[in-house]
């Protein structure tokens, strides 16, 4: 008989996020379900249910994991003055794509959890504002150049490979021109 570890709340959000994580990038969004989580940190569907109180519940945490995620590595690259646009890019474009954000996005959409998007936007909003800011709000084409951002690289991960080459681009098409948006916005800031 084995004996469970008594975790925090937090601690056992996290590891359930973690293996939330695990099953959308080996498995994809259909699998990030309270049963598969709950079996693979070896707590049980009630306790998964507690602290997410649905499924939608538990994919939407992970869109607000996987978002602050990305917004702190952003902010510290930035703050630390180490990022450089393509940098910035990367860091986006691979949260959506190996990251697993543009299928869990794509399935929110798909199974009509609009709602559970509105984190992510009022994360990149937060993120852009208080990087940028002046009395809490960044100018406009820094928003302007977010959405651009957030928007190219969503798409490049549901279909930009594909796309590019159809169009005879390079695969790195989409970043190369994110790259000179994100540039010229901070250029402008």
């Amino acid at each position: 008989m084995s004996i469970r570890t008594r975790l925090s709340s937090e601690q056992s959000r996290a590891q359930a996020l973690q293996a939330a994580h695990q099953l959308l990038l080996a498995e994809g969004p259909a699998a990030v379900t309270l049963k598969a989580v709950a079996g693979r940190i070896g707590r049980t569907h009630a306790n998964l249910l507690h602290h997410f109180g649905s499924a939608a519940g538990l994919q939407q945490a992970l869109v607000q994991h996987l978002t602050a995620q990305v917004s702190a590595s952003i902010a510290d690259s930035l703050q630390g003055g180490l990022a450089s646009p393509r940098a910035i890019v990367d860091l986006v474009f691979d949260a959506f794509g190996a990251g697993g954000g543009g299928e869990l996005a794509r399935w929110m959409l798909a199974t009509h959890q609009h709602d559970a998007l509105d984190p992510f936007a009022a994360a990149i909003r937060h993120l852009v504002d208080g990087l940028f800011g002046q009395d809490g709000r960044a100018p406009a084409h820094l928003h302007q150049t977010a959405l651009a951002l957030v928007l190219l690289a969503l798409g490049d991960s549901l279909l930009g490979q594909r796309l590019a080459g159809a169009m005879a681009l390079p695969p790195s098409a989409a970043r190369d021109e994110a790259e000179k948006l994100v540039a010229a916005a901070l250029a402008q800031s």
